[in-house]
C-alpha cells in the first residue's frame, strides 16, 4: 500500500532533482549543454513508455478502456488549448524569441509551477494505483523535466534575472510537484477519486508533451547528413527501454500497493449479501 512517505519522496525526485539540469546551466553551461542533448530524447522515449505500457494499461484495469481513452483525448486537447492560450509549455523558445521577448518573467514563473503541479497530480494518480505504477510515472517525469527546467533557467537568465533569484525560485516552482501530489493523493484516499479518469487524463498529458514538445525539438536538431538513427534515435529508445525495464522490474518485484479498482472488487454486488 503506498503511504504519504512514498508520495514526499517520489514527488521530491520528480519536481526538485530535476533541477539538476537548470542547476549546471548556472555553474556549468557546457555540460548542461550536453545533459540537453542526451536528457531529450530519453525524456521522449520513456514518456511514450511509460504511457503506453504502464498508465493506460493500470487505467484499463481500473476503469472501462472507453473511460480511459476518452479521457486521455481530453487531456490530449485541453493541453492543446492550455499552450495556445497560456503558453504553458515553452521550451521551443528559441524559435520564438519575439513571443518570449514579450513576456513576462512572472508568467514563465506561473506557468513552469502549474506544469509542475500538473506532474505532481499524474505522480500522486499513479501511486493511488500502486507502488510500481507510481515509480515508474516519476522516472518518466523527471526524465522529461531535467531538459524542462534547462529551457527554464535559460529563459530567466536571458531576461536579465540573477542567478541566485533563478535557482530560488525554479526551487519554489519545483515544490508545486509535491505540494500536489500530496493533495491528489489526499484526496483520493478519503473520497475515491475517479482513478480510471485521472490516469486517462496524466497518459494525455505526458503523451502531449512527448509528441507536441520533446520529440519536435530532437527533429529540430537532427543532422540531415546523418543517417536516419543516430544517437538521439537510439537514446529515445534506451528511453523506452529503461521504462520498459522499470515497469517489468517494479511490477515482479515490489508490492502492489491499495487501489480504488480493487477496493470496489471486494464490495459486495447488489443483491449479494453482506454476511
Amino acid at each position: 500500500m503506498a503511504t504519504y512517505f512514498d508520495v514526499l519522496i517520489f514527488s521530491l525526485i520528480g519536481g526538485v532533482i530535476s533541477l539538476i539540469g537548470g542547476i549546471l546551466l548556472i555553474s556549468r553551461k557546457p555540460l548542461a549543454a550536453v545533459l540537453l542533448k542526451i536528457a531529450t530524447p530519453f525524456a521522449a522515449g520513456a514518456l511514450l513508455a511509460a504511457v503506453f505500457l504502464d498508465l493506460l494499461p493500470e487505467g484499463i484495469e481500473a476503469s472501462s478502456p472507453q473511460t480511459v481513452l476518452t479521457f486521455a483525448l481530453i487531456g490530449i486537447i485541453g493541453f492543446f488549448f492550455m499552450e495556445r492560450f497560456l503558453s504553458w509549455f515553452h521550451h521551443h523558445h528559441e524559435h520564438d524569441k519575439k513571443i518570449v521577448s514579450g513576456r513576462q518573467n512572472g508568467l514563465i514563473i506561473v506557468g513552469d509551477t502549474l506544469h509542475n503541479a500538473l506532474d505532481g497530480v499524474a505522480i500522486a494518480t499513479a501511486f493511488l494505483i500502486n507502488v510500481p505504477t507510481g515509480i515508474v510515472t516519476t522516472i518518466a517525469i523527471a526524465a522529461h523535466e531535467i531538459p524542462q527546467e534547462i529551457g527554464d533557467f535559460g529563459l530567466l537568465l536571458s531576461r536579465g534575472m540573477r542567478r541566485l533569484h533563478v535557482l530560488l525560485v525554479n526551487i519554489g516552482s519545483a515544490l508545486a510537484t509535491t505540494v500536489a501530489a500530496l493533495i491528489t493523493f489526499a484526496i483520493g484516499s478519503d473520497e475515491r477519486l475517479p482513478i480510471g479518469a485521472l490516469l486517462g487524463i496524466s497518459a494525455g498529458f505526458l503523451l502531449y508533451i512527448a509528441l507536441s514538445d520533446v520529440i519536435p525539438t530532437i527533429h529540430e536538431h537532427l543532422d540531415m547528413k546523418r543517417r536516419l538513427v543516430d544517437g538521439s534515435a537510439l537514446l529515445l529508445i534506451l528511453g523506452v527501454g529503461v521504462v520498459a525495464f522499470a515497469v517489468q522490474l517494479s511490477h515482479n518485484y515490489l508490492p502492489e500497493s491499495y487501489s480504488h479498482n480493487e477496493s470496489a472488487e471486494h464490495e459486495p454486488a447488489e443483491g449479494e449479501s453482506h454476511e
